[in-house]
């Protein structure tokens, strides 16, 4: 069993992060997902330091300096920046990750994936779509509420969102 945490949309939201990385290793996860919007590379560094397992990152909007992003990523091995898109298997798990919302849902409806995870719109969702699910995790920002994280076990295939 893997449990994998899904956060995206800190904008430069320190406190937030900080916590949601605290409470997404009280859960026990193991693997850790950012669906876009870090913003300041300084974000990508803090989870490079306070979260051991391994980080896989897409690019939001709001993402800016790619090379000061691969430079910090380049000192934290753990941690793999893909892009605007990625595709991971975690423990026989097919998962794919994208910024926003119109492509991730498309993605879902392909039927491939057990867990499709987007930001971008800083509204939570987790939608059963075909035999899995279509997650945004919502913002650890928290501009328009609660900011928010979320929890994949792959043993199970259930997900759910946590409120900070």
């Amino acid at each position: 069993m893997t449990r994998i945490a899904i956060l995206s949309d800190s904008h430069d939201q320190i406190a937030h992060l900080t916590g949601a990385l605290a409470a997404a290793q009280a859960a026990g996860a193991e693997v850790l997902l950012h669906c876009g919007d870090l913003c300041a590379p300084f974000m990508l560094n803090l989870i490079g330091e306070r979260f051991t397992g391994p980080v896989h990152v897409v690019f939001g909007n709001n993402d800016g300096d790619g090379r000061l992003l691969q430079v910090i990523a380049a000192k934290h091995p753990q941690i793999t920046l893909h892009g605007i898109y990625a595709e991971l298997n975690v423990a026989g798990r097919q998962l794919a990750m994208i910024h926003y919302p119109e492509p991730a849902r498309r993605i879902a409806q392909s039927g491939v994936f057990d867990l499709v995870c987007y930001g971008h719109d800083h509204t939570r969702l987790l939608e059963p779509v075909g035999a899995g699910w279509l997650l945004n995790p919502g913002e650890v920002l928290g501009m328009k509420g609660a900011a928010s994280w979320a929890l994949y076990d792959t043993e199970t295939g259930t997900a759910k969102i946590e409120l900070l």
